[in-house]
């Protein structure tokens, strides 16, 4: 019998695929929902905390593109602190990781739930989030091109919603005489800064959530057909990104209505049309706040059954995780990851109304050491690595990647202040321990 040559992971996507999977993991419910709350906590200078954020975000894909471009993997940073740091580096950064789009994933699932109150308000959480999970099961085991082509559509919707709401927007506050619309808004309740320097502080914890997924763009190296040309363009465009996704649209929304008067149980984009008068409007942000949990849900699911793959690659999970099915997707990854998923539908059910906060708390903690290990590991691919060899060097090194680890430093103290962030900061510890043990496990049982 004729042998069949073995199964490897497809390289199914295209450039296109990844400069949407850049905007769809990191367009999701931080902004749409999130933004409500880091309004509330800072007001118009809400603004320049996404700025601030962006560039620090700009500087941890910069170091991670350089590493990318170099040499791409599907276990992205966790196969360079594994290749550069060392074994225990990349155990901890991959299970953190894994760990921390696990809980994303019950984030973006939560928040799916959320918006469909908007409509359904009486049916159980529970049911939509299994529906919703069924689905998207479904997608991620059928070929990674049919994956791509889903998330390009999905963040096309949502690239396009926004433009028309950026608009629309303006067309309203500069030339109608809408009731509380007007530039004055950014400025006119408080002043710039309304909540002091200890409400901004604050807001960075949720400014920097929401940027939470763009380092997705590595993971898809391993699956890109030309990672070189692809990855810088998915990475040198987020300046852009945040320019039209985050600071326009916000400016957008505060001018458009009082932010003192927004409400932060709902997606403010929806809040505010609703509040001026115009519910069809507020009808379609709904749905693209919909769209845009959704394709953030997928793009998780992709996320962690790639680093589950990798760390079954490295010996740092059960071989079973490596089994590839006919379209060369690592189904058995991908599988473990959804059912991990699963059990928000068992929170949504026990624990609904707190959920999203406690999920926001935990995820934010987890993907500030996600990128400190980025920077770190940076640091050590520099002093391996000969700079000749390296195509897509990182601006301002060291310099960028020191300011950036001091500027998430900063973020988890800052945390610690927070009543409902204190909890995520004492388990952040307690949950390193955990993983350490973990690897001291797996060291003895290889002896």
């Amino acid at each position: 019998m004729a042998k069949h040559p073995p199964l490897t992971l497809s390289k199914g996507l295209k450039t296109h695929h990844i400069l949407m999977l850049a905007i769809g993991s990191a367009v999701g419910s931080g902004l749409f929902f999130g933004s409500g709350i880091s309004i509330k906590l800072t007001g118009p200078s809400i603004l320049l905390a996404y700025a601030i954020g962006g560039v620090i975000m700009y500087i941890v894909l910069r170091a991670l593109g350089e590493m990318t471009v170099h040499e791409p993997n599907v276990g992205s940073f966790s196969h360079y602190a594994y290749k550069y740091a060392g074994a225990f580096a990349g155990f901890i950064s991959g299970w953190n990781y894994w760990f921390l789009y696990i809980i994303v994933g019950m984030l973006e699932l939560t928040a799916c739930t959320m918006f469909f109150d908007y409509w359904y308000p009486s049916v159980a959480h529970w049911i939509v989030a299994s529906i919703i999970l069924s689905f998207f099961t479904l997608i991620n085991l059928l070929k990674v091109k049919f994956f791509g082509e889903f998330e390009f559509w999905f963040a096309s919707i949502k690239v396009a919603t926004i433009i028309f709401m950026i608009i629309f927007g303006a067309y309203i506050v500069l030339f109608t005489k809408q009731p509380g619309s007007g530039i004055q808004n950014l400025w006119k309740y408080g002043g710039f800064f309304t909540c002091g320097i200890q409400g901004f502080l604050f807001s960075f914890v949720v400014v920097i959530f929401s940027f939470g997924g763009t380092e997705l763009v590595s993971i898809t190296a391993g699956e890109t057909q030309n990672p070189q040309k692809a990855i810088p363009l998915a990475i040198n465009g987020i300046i852009v990104r945040i320019i039209i996704f985050y600071l326009t649209t916000l400016m957008i929304v505060i001018c458009l209505h009082p932010w003192n008067k927004i409400s932060e149980n709902i997606s403010p984009f929806v809040d505010v049309f609703n509040k001026i008068g115009i519910p069809k409007v507020a009808l379609l942000m709904n749905i693209v706040a919909i769209t845009a949990a959704l394709s953030s849900f997928n793009a998780n699911i992709y996320a962690t059954g790639r680093m589950l793959y990798n760390l079954g690659s490295q010996g740092n999970a059960p071989k079973i995780c490596t089994k590839l099915n006919n379209n060369g997707v690592p189904y058995m990854a991908t599988l473990i990851s959804l059912a991990m998923i699963f059990l928000v539908i068992i929170l949504n059910y026990i624990y609904s109304k707190h959920l999203f906060n406690i999920l926001l708390a935990i995820a934010t903690i987890a993907a500030i050491l996600n990128w400190i290990t980025i920077l770190l590991t940076q640091l050590i691919f520099r002093k391996k690595v000969k700079i000749s060899t390296i195509k897509y060097r990182m601006p301002l090194h060291p310099f960028g990647s020191i300011v950036a680890i001091i500027f998430f430093i900063i973020i988890i103290i800052t945390m610690s202040y927070m009543d409902n962030m204190r909890l995520a900061v004492y388990i952040a510890p307690v949950w390193l321990f955990f993983l350490t043990s973990g690897y001291l496990i797996k060291r003895c049982l290889e002896k």
